[in-house]
């Protein structure tokens, strides 16, 4: 114990090791803000997770236990999630400990990403029966869908966040219908059940998607599709990391991903933890890269993909995929089954987001604002890129190739068996 001791003062004052706050955890109305953790300054690098080691920093005892963007916490029947807002500056693990809080950290960007925005869901349910003081069961289904109905309003393109409030609504009433004496307990057990097949699939998508790189080769990534867009390991980032992980070559040009700055923020933070090379780039320089033949495939995620094939996905992403179809790159798009929605016939249907045009304006040159002062914008959050422009969909359960349609639907029927 006293040379991990050692090794742990050794990493905190290299700097490889961040100290951070323990925020807003309380327990018996009282609140715990006193804790000082360390944790290990990467997540899900060569330990597979964030490795958060409690500890004190002049070397007290200390534990290990893993840690996802989205997970719950027992002592204190709450949701715990990493603020994604300060990243890569700071690293704060946040407390939420109603279902209206959690809509307000998914409306807000504390958490992002499809399939983490759809653990944090499930888990604001858990709380939204927790919160219900009902004993009669159809006044706690309706606790239950009003709810939902915050939490679906929270964001509205993301398919995960409805597909895990639709599941945690469906499992309550099965639970009511059968009798269980514990309905509180069985949707935590759900909302577990969520986050690890998110895991699972993930592992799984990426040795799907891994099998379609070079042995060596330059990919473009958009947004930020790693274990921070997840509950851990990732979509597309997860097929990078799968394919440096079994000794190929990769290096990634990271998109900007404005006016959020994903890229650079976040996917950059997570490869610098992984020792996967890249660079960062302006978003309006990938089409030149493509030109150039140094780019062997354009990897992103997804926040819908609808029946036909047609992908939501972050703001900038339409453009990616018409200039890798004009310069013949492959074009892939990494998700789980829970993101295609077989409801939504094209990504016409789909609702696009727009965000608070401050998120355009608010940036600062020089501690000055590069707008003038009365300038008005427009921030669309995601964009439809065409299902033409796909050149293929990794999923956990294989690659699809065109036609999409059956392919997505059996995709679905699989992941439900």
């Amino acid at each position: 114990m006293g040379a991990i001791i050692k090794e742990v003062q050794r990493r905190v004052k290299s700097g490889e090791f961040v100290q951070y706050n323990f925020h807003g955890a309380r327990t018996k109305n009282r609140l715990q803000c006193s804790r000082t953790r360390i944790a290990c300054n990467m997540h899900a690098p060569m330990l597979n997770s964030l490795v958060q080691i409690g500890a004190l920093l002049l070397g007290e005892r200390i534990f290990v236990n893993l840690m996802r963007t989205v997970r719950w916490n027992s002592e204190f029947n709450a949701v715990e999630m990493i603020d994604q807002r300060l990243l890569p500056g700071e690293l704060r693990i946040s407390v939420f400990h109603t279902h209206g809080d959690v809509a307000l950290a998914i409306t807000n960007m504390i958490v992002r990403g499809a399939p983490a925005i759809g653990a944090a869901a499930a888990f604001g349910m858990v709380l939204a029966g927790k919160q219900s003081e009902a004993v009669d069961d159809q006044v706690f289904l309706a606790d239950l869908e009003d709810a939902a109905e915050i939490l679906r309003a929270a964001r509205p393109t993301a398919s995960n966040l409805n597909w895990a409030v639709d599941r945690m609504l469906q499992s309550a009433k099965d639970g009511l219908q059968a009798g269980s004496d514990d309905i509180r307990e069985l949707l935590l057990e759900e909302a577990q059940q969520i986050a690890d097949e998110d895991i699972k699939a993930n592992r799984q998508m990426g040795k799907h998607g891994a099998a379609l790189l070079p042995q060596e080769g330059t990919i473009i990534h958009h947004c930020n599709t790693g274990a921070l867009a997840t509950v851990d390991y990732g979509t597309a980032l997860g097929v990078i990391r799968s394919a440096h992980e079994s000794g190929k070559k990769i290096h990634v040009l990271v998109d900007e991903t404005r006016p959020r700055l994903q890229g650079s923020r976040l996917t950059a933070w997570e490869l610098d933890q992984l020792q996967i090379p890249f660079e960062i780039i302006a978003d309006n320089a990938a089409g030149s890269f493509m030109a150039s033949g140094e780019v062997s495939a354009v990897l992103v995620g997804a926040d819908r993909v609808a029946a036909n094939g047609d992908v939501a996905n972050k703001i900038g992403t339409y453009m990616l995929a018409l200039a890798a179809k004009d310069n013949a790159v492959p074009f892939y798009v990494a998700m789980p089954a829970s993101t295609i929605d077989l409801r939504t016939r094209t990504g016409k249907q789909i609702p696009i987001e727009e965000r608070d045009s401050a998120e355009v304006l608010n940036l600062l040159r020089d501690g000055l604002s590069i707008a003038p002062k009365n300038s008005r914008a427009r921030n669309p959050a995601f964009d439809i890129t065409p299902h033409r422009l796909v050149t293929a969909f990794i999923t956990e359960v294989g690659v699809i190739s065109p036609p999409y349609e059956e392919g997505l639907r059996n995709v679905v029927k699989i992941a439900q068996s």
